[in-house]
């Protein structure tokens, strides 16, 4: 085995370092993100200035949101993370996934392509209050349900974490805490209200909106069949919890009682 003090390309210690920076870098973009869309505290949002014609504009952004969806589902794919692991250490596979996934929205960032004109814009300061409530509540629903599916899983910190201390990396269980009772998409929920709650929805915002939204709807149907792949009780789960919107209605035996702690592929 490796000695953990080795500082070599690969070692534990540089794949830690490694993994702890692609973190960080995603932390980052993840709290510009939120000033992004919300039109605060950062230098260029969604509804910055518009400059340029809208045709080229949606052209630019149709590619920006193109490239995170295909580098998003690909690299997610188990086919992919076979093929990569050859020349990426395993430990770092899932920290590396994270840090594309960040390159790519700051391309996006970077180029957006605002528009302007508007499609709704609520001047009542409570129905706006209550749309900035809904923003921050997509918000932190989306971090709130990286915590119960193992938030340091998910980015790749438990795996480097593992080769650190030089123990083999095993899978988590598959269950179903809090709100993934009720719906088992609770993060992607999050990120609807987080893209759709807005008291000035302006057409390159709707633009962003609808994209993302039919992004999640399809990435959703290849989340699931691997996931199914690697957790069979998952057709249980798929077959008496509702995708997106809660229901009321009598579960399945066979889900009662999990904790769901691996939802990731995508």
């Amino acid at each position: 085995m490796s000695n953990p003090t080795e500082t070599h390309i690969g070692s534990p210690v540089a794949v830690f370092v490694y993994g702890v920076t692609c973190y960080m870098v995603f932390f980052i973009t993840f709290l510009y993100a939120i000033g992004f869309v919300g039109n605060f505290l950062v230098p260029k949002s969604i509804d910055s200035a518009a400059d340029g014609s809208v045709l080229a504009a949606l052209l630019i952004n149709t590619l920006l949101l193109g490239l995170f969806a295909v580098q998003h589902s690909v690299m997610a794919r188990p086919a992919f993370k076979r093929w990569w692991t050859k020349t990426v250490p395993v430990p770092a596979e899932r920290s590396t996934y994270v840090l594309f996934s960040s390159l790519a929205l700051i391309a996006l960032f970077a180029f957006w392509q605002p528009v302007g004109g508007v499609i709704w814009n609520v001047e009542n300061p409570t129905g706006r209050t209550i749309l900035y409530a809904l923003f921050g509540f997509g918000w932190g629903l989306v971090l709130v349900s990286t915590f119960l599916i193992n938030h340091f899983d998910l980015f790749g910190l438990r795996q480097v974490w593992l080769h650190l201390q030089g123990k083999p990396y095993t899978n988590l269980k598959f269950g179903t805490p809090g709100p993934y009772r009720l719906v088992r998409h609770p993060l992607y929920v999050g990120w609807f209200f987080a893209f759709w709650a807005t008291p000035t929805m302006t057409v390159v915002h709707l633009f962003f909106a609808v994209v993302t939204t039919a992004y999640i709807l399809i990435a959703i149907q290849l989340e699931e069949r691997d996931l199914t792949d690697v957790h069979p009780e998952y057709a249980d789960y798929r077959r008496d919890v509702p995708m997106l919107v809660p229901t009321i209605r009598k579960k399945h035996a066979s889900t009662t009682g999990r904790e769901k702690t691996e939802v990731h592929t995508v």
